[in-house]
């Protein structure tokens, strides 16, 4: 026989606010489906059942719910902050490096490749270092490719 879980207490302010949630607005399909099982889970629904009426796995609807109970509802709602390297690039420079990637390449090449962008950044002092991958990644990011003859040059 399953265990009976706890009942989740949800606020009356809470319930006002996650109704709201889900019926207004943009939100990502991963929050709405949070805010879902919290209040299915006040309706004190059967596990199982709200597993199916929300798309949810068990585990899911568990670490939904501790969260909720120990951080909040915030918490509970929004995923935590990634960790990760900070980019080291601004918008001023991003911008710098697409006016160089359209401008004409330098003597004796007929176009510019990410190597002699990513020098030419550092030798003009817009940047102290930077990477062949990092020019590539940006340049993509704005959709610029290096190989295509329509880039504006």
């Amino acid at each position: 026989m399953a265990r009976i879980a706890a009942p989740v207490v949800v606020s009356e302010k809470d319930i006002a606010y996650l109704k709201q949630y889900v019926n207004t607005g943009k939100r990502s399909a991963r929050s709405i489906k949070r805010a879902r099982v919290l209040l299915h889970l006040h309706e004190e629904l059967p596990v199982e059942q709200v597993v199916q009426r929300v798309g949810v796995s068990l585990a899911t609807l568990y670490n939904i719910k501790q969260r909720y109970l120990q951080e909040g509802l915030s918490s509970a709602l929004h995923d935590k902050a990634k960790s990760g390297a900070p980019t080291h690039i601004t918008s001023r420079q991003e911008a710098q490096l697409t006016a160089l990637a359209c401008s004409e390449a330098p003597a004796g090449y007929s176009q510019w490749s990410l190597r002699l962008l990513s020098d030419k950044m550092v030798e003009l002092g817009y940047v102290e270092h930077i990477s062949h991958e990092q020019v590539r990644k940006m340049l993509k990011k704005v959709g610029l490719n290096l190989g295509s003859k329509s880039n504006g040059v």
